[in-house]
């Protein structure tokens, strides 16, 4: 099945260093099992992590038992489309990579909110 992002092109990779995506595969597609839906790729800032770990979305903290190095600033990672739009609506939103982002995350986040705050360009600007 062929994964499309936000602007209707073809869902391209978020992260493999670190490994991101709810299926650990380096991109945020959204399947069944991602009840979370860990769609939005984003560019982690200190704000945005900060910001997470207020409302118990501890990014940071290394977890090995999950394979989890933890975040620092600049890494682009998956995260769940409601807890950005939490952080969107708390003024601590993380920029993002649109040509990363799952569709499936427009059934919570306004596209508007997303081109606010994206960090890409796409070849065809009037999508924006």
């Amino acid at each position: 099945m062929t994964e499309h992002n936000v602007l209707g092109g073809l869902l391209e990779p978020c992260s493999t260093d670190p490994v991101t995506g709810f299926y650990r595969d380096g991109t945020c597609t959204v399947g069944p099992e991602d009840v979370g839906v860990h769609g939005i790729c984003t560019v982690v800032t200190a704000q945005f992590l900060d910001h997470q770990r207020s409302i118990g979305n501890d990014l940071v903290t290394p977890r090995p038992e999950w394979g989890f190095a933890g975040l620092v600033p600049g890494d682009r990672w998956c995260v769940v489309a409601v807890r950005w739009l939490q952080a969107y609506a708390d003024g601590s939103p993380a920029p993002v990579v649109l040509a990363s982002t799952h569709e499936a995350v427009l059934g919570v986040v306004p596209l508007e909110a997303l081109k606010q705050h994206a960090v890409d360009v796409p070849p065809d600007l009037s999508q924006l």
